[in-house]
């Protein structure tokens, strides 16, 4: 059990002292790590001993089981509340920059040359992303239809996975975006994806490594934020690049498309022309 439901479930047979502490760990489960049980005693007004008592009433051998604990849950995707508000805008431009720098760091040009050319030569392109991925996946699509037709998004809401796969093969690319807290049986739509025969392109953050090995071709891609919430920065980042190397690959039949699809938003006057 998590630790907020630990606490919940043991509130009420906790005396007085124990609750100020419970309140207090609540309160700064995303900032954990920069305290020591000391600290965290004094900011709730009780003694050490009553801190201790409480992590063993929480089923925790001591603090450092806490931490790892909270960590554990932070990795998973679960936002942590944070009261530590040093930082601010600074340390959220440094996290952001940090997720960027982690990315490219792991892309050289040949790569990312090689990803674009597949995304350029496929038959079909089937991008699936739930849950948070779902937005990076469709303004991908929005992105590689301005240079190529045959672009798939699913699943499409109210809609399943089964019936997008079923057809493809080795004509064609499926890209997978598995961040964090990724829906349950989401390898199997990675292996269903890649018994079609269909080149496979897996990105996610680290937590989707051990998914790697069920895809052609594997891209980490950070999202932490410096807060509580995941930030979407890098991989909105990586579409952008990989969409301008497939429009690079495609040469002149994806421009033809881009000067197609504008005249197409003149003519029916979607796009506003100031």
């Amino acid at each position: 059990m998590r630790i907020d439901e630990r606490i919940e479930q043991h509130y009420s047979e906790l005396g007085p002292q124990e609750q100020k502490a419970a309140d207090t760990l609540l309160d700064r489960l995303g900032d954990l790590a920069v305290y020591n049980a000391a600290e965290l005693a004094q900011l709730s007004g009780v003694s050490k001993a009553t801190m201790s008592r409480l992590f063993r009433r929480l089923g925790f051998a001591d603090f450092n089981e806490v931490k790892e604990h909270t960590r554990s849950l932070r990795s998973s995707g679960v936002p942590l509340a944070r009261q530590e508000a040093d930082g601010g805008i600074p340390l959220h431009l440094a996290q952001e920059q940090q997720n960027l720098d982690r990315l490219f760091d792991t892309l050289d040009d040949d790569r990312l040359l090689k990803v674009a050319q597949q995304l350029a030569e496929a038959r079909n392109v089937l991008l699936i992303g739930f849950r948070n991925s779902f937005p990076v996946a469709l303004h991908f699509r929005q992105q590689l239809l301005q240079c190529r037709s045959s672009v798939a998004l699913a699943p499409q809401p109210g809609q399943s996975v089964g019936e997008e796969l079923a057809g493809l093969d080795g004509n064609d690319v499926v890209v997978l975006l598995g961040f964090r807290r990724r829906p349950d049986r989401f390898d199997r739509v990675l292996k269903a994806a890649t018994a079609t025969g269909a080149s496979t392109i897996l990105i996610g953050d680290p937590s989707a490594r051990w998914l790697a090995a069920d895809a052609s071709v594997w891209i980490e891609c950070p999202v932490e934020g410096s807060a509580a919430f995941d930030s979407y920065a890098s991989a909105m980042s990586l579409m952008s690049v990989l969409a301008n190397g497939v429009l690079a690959a495609k040469g002149r039949s994806g421009r033809d498309r881009v000067r197609e699809i504008t005249g197409l938003f003149d003519s029916l006057e979607e796009i506003e022309r100031r």
